[in-house]
């Protein structure tokens, strides 16, 4: 099952500051997946389908946080810190974590591939 949550404005920031996310967040189960993504991104959209299922996710327990950060207030600066310190400038970017540890990156995947990839 996904554990679906948004990532708050404070862990955003901490992100910025530390490098990294809060431990909070990337040890709240064993399999994490962090999703950095803005609002109007057609390969965003097209995985928000079956990230929000109820039925995403059937016989996994994995936590996901979102942050659509051209919602937010920290946009412009939050942006900045994913294309250098996560050298990415694509969107959706996701990290996969387990037990803590950033396992894999990615962009746009299909719902087999994420799975796959917290494996």
């Amino acid at each position: 099952m996904l554990h679906v949550k948004n990532l708050s404005e404070e862990d955003a920031a901490l992100a910025m500051k530390d490098g990294e996310f809060p431990g909070r967040v990337i040890r709240e189960s064993e399999k994490v997946a962090v999703i950095l993504t803005q609002s109007w991104c057609p390969q965003w959209l097209f995985m928000r389908r079956w990230i929000t299922r109820k039925s995403a996710g059937e016989g996994h327990d994995v936590t996901v946080y979102l942050f659509v950060y051209d919602e937010s207030s920290l946009f412009h600066e939050f942006l900045t810190f994913k294309e250098t310190v996560f050298d990415n400038d694509q969107i959706p970017y996701i990290r996969y974590y387990k037990n803590g540890v950033c396992v894999a990156t990615s962009n746009y995947v299909s719902q087999e591939r994420f799975f796959e990839l917290l494996q």
